[in-house]
């Protein structure tokens, strides 16, 4: 098993390349080791699909039941692992640091912060307190002994607020702030992802599998998005074709949903 600076440094060296890379999101150790299997570099948690597989909405899920989870992710395969740690579980920026110290503790490659308060209220924090945030959060990051890459999120367009201009504005703190890598979560066109990676000079993720715009990995790699994730989607899918399969049995009694199924043998035989 790859150690955690092998693995850090390959993550890092991952948003170095000219092209991007997916960086899929399962949410547990089985889905992982999949991933695994299929050839990606590199994953990423996803609190909501992780929420979802314990019976809680996003957001519901405290920090140490979280750490412990993208623990078993890191642990569970050879790929470096970035976590998706929602706002740090804390307003203050030493809590966020806090935050950042527990995940490089629990073998991570690194790890995204956004700048909304729990529960994703309806407003972002202010400007300088969300970049003090990120500063803490970059300083711990950035003192260890192996490459820890901190993504900071701008979350405007997640909590109904479509300001490029802000969200813009936010990305340039976090990047003065220390930030790693730049993520603004639900862009809506390839102008305004274009927009964005022209006004920052850091690697900028971009989320796919979204309602609206759609992309592929070459057409983003051209633009120069350097990491491409896709959040709950993978896990909203599984989801999908679970509450059809039910939806089936339920209403009509049949069981034609199982045409569709993976074999078991295939899966078996991908986890020997």
């Amino acid at each position: 098993m790859a150690n955690q600076a092998d693995k850090a440094k390959a993550f890092r060296a991952l948003h170095q390349r000219e092209e991007a890379f997916i960086i899929p999101n399962p949410w547990d150790v089985g889905t992982a080791r999949l991933l695994q299997s299929l050839g990606f570099e590199a994953l990423a948690t996803t609190s909501a699909g992780f929420a979802f597989s314990i019976g809680k909405p996003d957001g519901a899920v405290d920090r140490e039941t979280m750490l412990t989870h993208a623990a078993d992710m890191a642990a569970a395969t050879e790929l470096p692992v970035s976590a998706d740690l929602e706002n740090g579980y804390g307003d203050d920026p030493a809590h966020v640091a806090e935050t950042v110290q527990l995940a490089a503790g629990a073998g991570l490659a690194g790890c995204s912060i956004e700048d909304v308060a729990a529960r994703r209220q309806q407003a972002p924090y202010e400007l300088s307190l969300a970049a003090e945030r990120i500063r803490a959060a970059a300083e711990v990051a950035h003192s260890l002994a192996f490459p820890f890459m901190l993504t900071a999120r701008a979350e405007n367009y997640v909590i109904g607020r479509p300001d490029l201009h802000d969200t813009i504005a936010r990305l340039q703190a976090f990047q003065e702030a220390g930030a790693d890598v730049l993520f603004a979560p639900g862009l809506k066109s390839k102008e305004d992802i274009i927009t964005v990676i022209r006004s920052v000079d850091r690697p900028v993720n971009v989320v796919m599998g979204l309602q609206g715009v759609q992309l592929s990995l070459a057409d983003l790699s051209e633009i120069g998005v350097k990491r491409i994730s896709v959040g709950s989607a993978l896990s909203r899918a599984a989801l999908g074709a679970f509450l059809r399969a039910a939806r089936e049995m339920q209403t009509h009694g049949t069981f034609a949903f199982a045409e569709d199924a993976v074999k078991y043998s295939d899966i078996n035989e991908m986890f020997a």
